[in-house]
């Protein structure tokens, strides 16, 4: 046997990301009553994606991760409003707003770890927040950025009320993003980032250099939250406040746990499911959808996949 076939096999970086296009086209043909909530879903299961790169892949334990959310919305309104309503440009300002934020804030933030990192990156949105308030003339302040309008998609697709092509711009964006996200995760520079995820220590004395890599990896979250918070506000033609909430953050690392970090595809479940629940559980008892939430998060902690699957097997194993 050759040394190739007994190395373990890595699944195609493109099998994820067009599976997520065939569910959402699939989706997006059958649901035409429920385009807005599928756009909204493929929007925030593109943040939680930047999210678990953060803390699935490099272990880096976040609150503030919506500062990146807002850099990028805030940035593609304001290009749109100020400059031009073409999406595509707005998405790479948007991108490059989130990536940069990210790049400069890392590159204090990553010098520290633990609780302390945690209480900085707080610190961080939370500044952003008021720095957006300041702004009130270019930003709008607490009644947020609107009164931008965006072009046709490739000069041929205008937006419209029905959310058709916001839906399908939003599902393909996720789907590029996946793939990014999967190529680098699976290279090794991902595994080098995993393996200071597992321990700092025994990377740096094999001569990794920590900082660089973690400031990489979070840079590359940063552009994929940017790319998130631009469709937000293309999608949605307002930018408000709530987009740099701590509220927003922490949303974020409810729906990742509830999926499963450190696999990718389990940010895109735990944004799905989270999501789905909100819209069911709100429509039907505005005040009390969090408690259902809650008892889907408790299931997920006390009993994690492998403790489920091994009762499963004891159960239909005694059965047989």
């Amino acid at each position: 046997m050759s040394a190739d076939s007994s190395a373990p096999r890595v699944a195609p970086a493109w099998r994820s990301p067009l599976l997520v296009l065939a569910i959402g086209l699939i989706a997006w043909w059958a649901l035409p009553d429920q385009l807005g909530l599928l756009t909204r879903m493929a929007i925030t299961a593109l943040f939680v994606l930047s999210l678990d790169l953060v803390v699935g892949i490099a272990g880096l334990a976040t609150l503030g991760h919506a500062a990146l959310f807002g850099a990028g919305a805030y940035a593609a309104g304001l290009f749109a409003l100020k400059a031009s309503g073409e999406p595509l440009l707005g998405l790479a300002v948007g991108t490059g707003a989130g990536a940069l934020l990210a790049l400069a804030s890392g590159a204090f933030l990553l010098r520290y770890h633990g609780f302390t990192f945690l209480m900085l990156t707080v610190a961080v949105a939370q500044i952003a927040a008021s720095l957006v308030q300041k702004a009130r003339d270019w930003t709008g302040g607490d009644d947020g950025l609107s009164g931008f309008t965006m072009g046709p998609l490739l000069g041929r697709f205008a937006f419209d009320l029905e959310g058709k092509t916001a839906a399908l711009y939003a599902i393909a964006i996720l789907a590029l993003g996946l793939y990014v996200a999967r190529r680098v995760v699976d290279s090794p520079f991902g595994l080098a980032v995993r393996g200071i995820h597992e321990s700092r220590a025994r990377m740096a004395a094999l001569g990794t250099p920590v900082l660089r890599r973690l400031l990489a990896m979070y840079t590359l979250a940063g552009a994929l939250a940017g790319a998130a918070g631009a469709l937000s506000a293309q999608t949605n033609a307002i930018v408000g406040l709530d987009s740099l909430s701590f509220a927003l953050s922490a949303e974020a690392l409810v729906m990742l746990i509830l999926g499963g970090a450190g696999r990718l595809h389990g940010a895109l479940i735990g944004a799905v499911v989270f999501t789905l629940l909100h819209h069911t559980a709100a429509s039907i008892n505005p005040y009390h959808w969090l408690f259902i939430i809650g008892a889907a998060l408790m299931v997920v902690v006390l009993l994690p996949p492998q403790k489920a699957r091994g009762w499963l097997r004891s159960r239909w194993g005694a059965k047989a």
